[in-house]
Formats: structure tokens, sequence, C-alpha cells
């Protein structure tokens, strides 16, 4: 297959410097505020693919043909509402009160369950 031709693959170089990244596709620099990271996948036989997220701004550098794709960052609330409503409300009570961090002011319970829940999110 010649990728050269498919109009789907665009020349692609990016410079990236600590946080910050210089990404341009075709001769033509992206602009940094436009974008919050990205990604540069590879299978072999196949151009490199590099997938641009919208929003802010990341020394490696990267100059190759590849498929170029703009994606959004997906929305954490529905992840994040079906492992909410997976949690047994009695064992969170208990983990909580049972944390040898539990603290004894205002609010303790409630930043002892929600460190549990980060915890639990995690897989620890």
């Amino acid at each position: 297959m010649d990728h050269d031709s498919d109009e789907n693959v665009h020349r692609v170089q990016i410079t990236a410097r600590g946080a910050k990244a210089a990404i341009e596709i075709n001769g033509r620099r992206v602009d940094p505020g436009a974008l919050s990271g990205y990604t540069v996948s590879h299978r072999e036989g196949e151009p490199p693919q590099v997938v641009l997220y919208s929003g802010d701004h990341v020394e490696t550098i990267f100059e190759s043909m590849a498929r170029v794709a703009v994606a959004e960052v997906p929305d954490p609330g529905p992840a994040a509402a079906v492992f909410l409503a997976a949690i047994d409300a009695e064992e969170l009570e208990r983990s909580a009160l049972a944390r040898p961090d539990l603290g004894t002011g205002p609010h303790s319970l409630t930043q002892a369950m929600l460190t549990q829940l980060v915890e639990w999110a995690r897989g620890v």
C-alpha cells in the first residue's frame, strides 16, 4: 500500500520540550493553546497514527508520515456514576472508620470516605 498517496495521511512533526510541544501538520503549526495533548501509536505495516486532544499544551522529536485524528477527552462523569453506584455504603463507612489516617476534626469522616473511594477507584 502506498501511504504517501493516502489522503488521510499527513506529514507530522512533533517537537516536545518538557510540558510544551510544537506540532506541525503538513508544514502548518498547530496553535499550542488548542491542544491538551497527543498520542502517537504505530502498528507494523501501517503508518503511525497521531491523535490530538483538544484543550491545552508536551523533549522528544517525532517526524514521520502519520494518520492524524482529533479526539475529545472523554467525560469522566458516566464512568464515575457507574463506579459510585456499585459502592456498598456500609462497606464504605466501615472501611473509612477503620482507616489509620481518620482524623478527629470536622469533615474527617467525609475526607476518609473520599480517600477510600479514590483508593478503590485506583484498585488499591
